[in-house]
């Protein structure tokens, strides 16, 4: 291994995991820390710790300038960006290579390439990737209401540089159209500086499926099969699931073609997700986007494969080649992960900051949890409110099910509000229990549990 010390550009539990990732490979990793993460468990594990600003994420996660001077300051030869924050900036990673740091993860122009919607779907549509109905970038609300027309409603708005759910408008007529156009071209202008969206068809019952690429420098990409991740409130995922149950295996290996087909056109390089959406009533699947990054979801990829995602992230990127053949990549039983957040699910999931004054987390066979939480961590204000991640694999799906339930009942959380009551609610649903569910299925779920438990 070239690399000998890692900054480890992030915080949570994703720092945590990354720096574990370095130690097992005889690597050192220093921690970058905001005010606010000062005395964090990646801070506490670390061989060093550094502050680089203030809580605000926009003068310190964000800071590109202060993180190089970290990486230079503490004599680290790379810096692993985690998810979320600078992971999809392709200035990050070129900042990294003009300062002579390796980046943990793909270089500047894939970033490039992918980061933008519109540019992405066009490489996409150049591999015969399935792409939806759709407009390439639109300029008015007569642009829109033209392709819309043509699409047929109901359609998406969708921001050309967005991601994490944000510019994302449905319209289901033309009489929304104007509201739902500004409304989300002003998000989109404010989370990422650009306005531009484009038109794609809304597709009512589907699936959102992902699939796990890994690259090396000598054009080697492989798949690690894919993830189920639809169970989402307002396009954010809260429960993943590897293997996707009851999907056809012609669109399970379409999905799986078409994502090694487009990473190697690009020469992508690390870790990948090129995600698609499943038209459960046509059977037909399509490009949604690539994350250039890790996933928050990786972890029930590495349970079913046995392979150690963030570990061969290092490795790329410290010059190794792939040593896994795609035959030998085969998914063993079946495994869940609950993301357990800091917030009010019965209150519409307001933010829920403060002290754990408890933290008792399950254990057993089969049962993972990645977090950077323990009793006596003061949860900040400041930032996304993912406390742990809860992972857990079985033989089947049924019996991921009920373990994942026996843990999550088992999981004891005190000084702030989570999540946990309302997966075990979720987990105990029958549409739940008797087929994988379409990413409109939890957002009415949600409701009933808030009048179940309202106060």
């Amino acid at each position: 291994m070239s690399l000998k010390r890692v900054l480890v550009a992030n915080r949570g539990e994703i720092a945590v995991r990354i720096v574990r990732a370095c130690h097992a490979l005889g690597i050192e990793a220093v921690v970058a820390v905001s005010d606010a993460d000062r005395d964090s468990l990646a801070a506490r594990m670390a061989d060093r710790a550094v502050c680089i600003g203030p809580a605000r994420s926009a003068l310190s996660y964000l800071n590109v300038p202060a993180l190089i001077t970290a990486a230079r300051g503490t004599g680290c030869d790379a810096v692993h960006p985690g998810y979320g924050f600078l992971s999809e900036r392709a200035v990050f990673a070129q900042a990294c290579a003009d300062n002579d740091l390796v980046f943990i993860g793909p270089d500047p122009r894939a970033i490039q390439k992918m980061g933008n919607k519109l540019e992405a779907r066009a490489l996409a549509r150049e591999c015969g990737v399935p792409l939806a109905e759709g407009s390439r970038d639109i300029r008015s609300v007569e642009d829109a209401a033209r392709i819309a027309a043509d699409v047929g409603y109901p359609v998406l708005l969708k921001a050309a540089a967005g991601g994490g759910g944000r510019g994302i408008r449905v319209v289901r007529g033309a009489a929304d159209l104007r509201g739902a156009y500004e409304g989300a071209s002003a998000e989109a202008l404010a989370a990422f500086g650009d306005g531009t969206l484009y038109v794609e068809r809304y597709i009512e019952d589907a699936r959102h499926i992902e699939i796990q690429v890994l690259g090396d420098n000598a054009g080697k990409v492989l798949h690690l099969g894919e993830r189920d991740c639809s169970p989402q409130r307002r396009y954010q995922k809260m429960i993943e699931a590897a293997p996707a149950a009851d999907l056809s295996e012609a669109l399970r290996s379409q999905m799986q073609n078409a994502a090694v087909t487009l990473a190697k056109n690009i020469g992508y390089r690390n870790a990948g997700t090129v995600e698609f959406v499943v038209d459960q009533q046509r059977q037909e699947c399509y490009f949604l986007e690539m994350n250039t990054r890790i996933q928050v979801e990786h972890p029930v990829t590495e349970v079913v494969t046995g392979i150690d995602i963030v570990s061969w992230q290092i490795r790329i990127a410290g010059g190794e080649t792939l040593s896994l053949e795609q035959e030998s990549i085969q998914p063993k039983g079946y495994a869940l992960e609950c993301r357990i957040n800091a917030e009010s699910p019965q209150h519409g999931f307001r933010p829920s900051p403060g002290r754990l004054t408890a933290w008792n987390a399950p254990t057993g066979a089969g049962i993972r949890l990645d977090t950077h939480c323990y009793a006596g961590y003061m949860v900040p204000p400041f930032y996304d409110s993912l406390l742990a991640k809860l992972i857990v694999h079985g033989e089947d799906r049924a019996a991921a099910i009920a373990r994942t339930r026996n843990a999550l009942a088992g999981f004891e959380v005190r000084g702030v509000d989570t999540t946990i009551s309302f997966l075990s609610y979720v987990l105990r649903q029958d549409e739940f229990l008797d087929a994988p569910v379409n990413t409109r299925w939890l957002e009415p779920c949600a409701q009933r549990f808030a009048d179940q438990h309202a106060a």
